[in-house]
């Protein structure tokens, strides 16, 4: 795997940490391969040490990636004054797009930073107190404070909230019924007579046999079964409004006017100092 380091300077705090947040947010760089630093703090500790500068971490640290020449020594210079986020890259196309990210993000120009805080020698110091008039010569320069601000984007999502659960099961309850039941029963009567024998009488003299059935009503148990009962599972979707309420930030700029000619024309007319008239 080829890794690369990716190095942005910035004169601000607010943009190296705008720059450290969108590596995260958009490209998915995590903060292990991310390091944010401030040499300016460092070596503002560090006044009246007797530590030399040029052998400091941060010279070290450019020493090793350019080599002790010019470019690692205005590295070095420009990240004194500034915030140092460092991206360690797995591969050419994420080293790409940190580069791409640091620059959006307001990281400087090495060589024009440098340029612009050592100027050429022989430039003469108009003295304290005085003010200097340039005639003829114009001079443009400009700085960028980027306002940064949160938005609350707010979606939907389903979940779940609950529901319901039918289960079938079999159960068995006693019942029963009253039933008025019939009985056949044979009576054998005996009676003695005398009586002189008739044609029918002697019509029945002969042997034979006679059943007599007996007979009873007993219960016949019948089952039949019926829907007697019907249970429906229905979904209805109601609406509601909801007021989602959370909290954004923002940058927010303050712009003073320095009107130094003023402060130089009226001494004693200073901020603090209101004249009486």
């Amino acid at each position: 795997m080829e890794r690369q380091t990716v190095i942005g300077i910035f004169k601000e705090g607010i943009d190296a940490q705008a720059a450290v947040q969108k590596l995260e947010s958009t490209h998915h760089i995590g903060r292990d391969k991310v390091d944010i630093a401030n040499p300016a703090s460092a070596s503002a500790r560090q006044v009246g040490s007797t530590r030399d500068k040029d052998n400091d971490g941060v010279s070290g640290f450019f020493g090793s990636l350019f080599g002790q020449n010019d470019d690692a020594n205005k590295h070095t210079q420009a990240a004194r004054k500034g915030w140092v986020v460092t991206v360690h890259a797995d591969s050419r196309q994420q080293a790409e797009k940190a580069a791409e990210v640091l620059d959006s993000c307001g990281a400087v120009d090495v060589d024009e930073h440098v340029a612009q805080n050592n100027p050429q020698a022989g430039t003469a110091r108009p003295p304290q107190g005085t003010a200097q008039t340039n005639t003829g010569r114009t001079g443009d320069s400009s700085q960028s404070i980027p306002i940064m601000e949160e938005r609350m984007n707010v979606g939907k999502r389903e979940v779940e909230r609950g529901g319901v659960r039918m289960r079938s099961r079999i159960v068995e309850r006693p019942v029963e019924e009253h039933l008025r039941l019939r009985e056949e029963h044979v009576d054998v009567e005996r009676n003695k007579v005398n009586r002189p024998a008739t044609d029918r009488d002697f019509q029945n003299f002969k042997e034979g046999e006679i059943n007599i059935t007996e007979r009873a009503e007993v219960p016949v148990v019948n089952k039949e079964a019926r829907v007697v009962e019907e249970v429906k599972i229905n979904k209805h979707t109601e609406q509601r409004d909801e007021t989602v309420r959370g909290t954004v930030r923002k940058t927010d700029v303050d712009i003073d006017k320095l009107d130094k000619d003023k402060d130089l024309r009226n001494p004693g007319n200073k901020p603090g100092n209101p004249r009486n008239i």
